[in-house]
């Protein structure tokens, strides 16, 4: 079956002022959306891969056909890490983390404050576009790592908890070329709730 483009689980304007409701629907509809028909498409004569998930096919990207491989990787990584994006933000959020995540983010570094100017750090310093994620790595430590355009922690089997999109159509229209600015204002979107539920993902998996 298609792959579809789930709506967004809150309005376009809902995280004013620190993401723009226009940045919003250009990069929900036309980027994540064009992700979304491309990865259809390049599956169209591949019938043996029409019934993985998301999730299969990036875990097991390495196993594709040749053929297809670069365009799961690129349009099937956008749709994965979108997918995440959006749900780990929301409306009337940010603030200091909660729950598990926020002893895990004392734990390994140190405090939250210390986290945010890593994880910042991160993003600010990665050349050209991609995401900066945290994530539960396959020997169970938990890293921040920043990597290239769409490719996805889970293709090389770490688990992703959270992630922050800088890729310049995330930010441009408000931020300019001012990402740190976009990367500090970017943690009064951050739905803890949400990110508690993929870490407790993370560490029973």
């Amino acid at each position: 079956m298609a792959f579809e483009l789930q709506p967004l689980p809150y309005s376009e304007n809902a995280l004013e002022p620190y993401i723009d409701a226009q940045t919003m629907g250009i990069h929900h509809g036309f980027h994540h959306g064009g992700y979304v028909k491309n990865l259809n498409t390049a599956l169209e004569k591949h019938p043996d891969l029409h019934n993985q998930s998301i999730d299969d096919l990036i875990r097991n990207l390495n196993t594709l056909p040749e053929g297809v491989r670069n365009a799961v990787r690129n349009n099937g990584g956008g749709h994965f890490n979108h997918s995440i994006f959006w749900t780990i933000m929301g409306p009337n959020a940010g603030g200091e983390p909660t729950g598990a995540i926020a002893t895990l983010i004392n734990e390994v570094f140190g405090d939250f404050e210390n986290f945010k100017t890593q994880f910042n750090d991160a993003g600010a310093k990665h050349f050209g576009s991609g995401f900066v994620w945290l994530v539960r790595t396959t020997d169970n430590k938990f890293e921040i790592v920043s990597l290239p355009n769409q490719d996805c922690p889970w293709s090389e089997g770490h688990y992703p908890i959270l992630c922050n999109d800088v890729w310049e159509h995330a930010y441009y229209l408000t931020y300019q070329n001012r990402r740190p600015e976009y990367l500090k204002q970017w943690w009064n979107t951050v739905n803890w709730n949400a990110v508690n539920e993929r870490y407790n993902i993370a560490t029973s998996a």
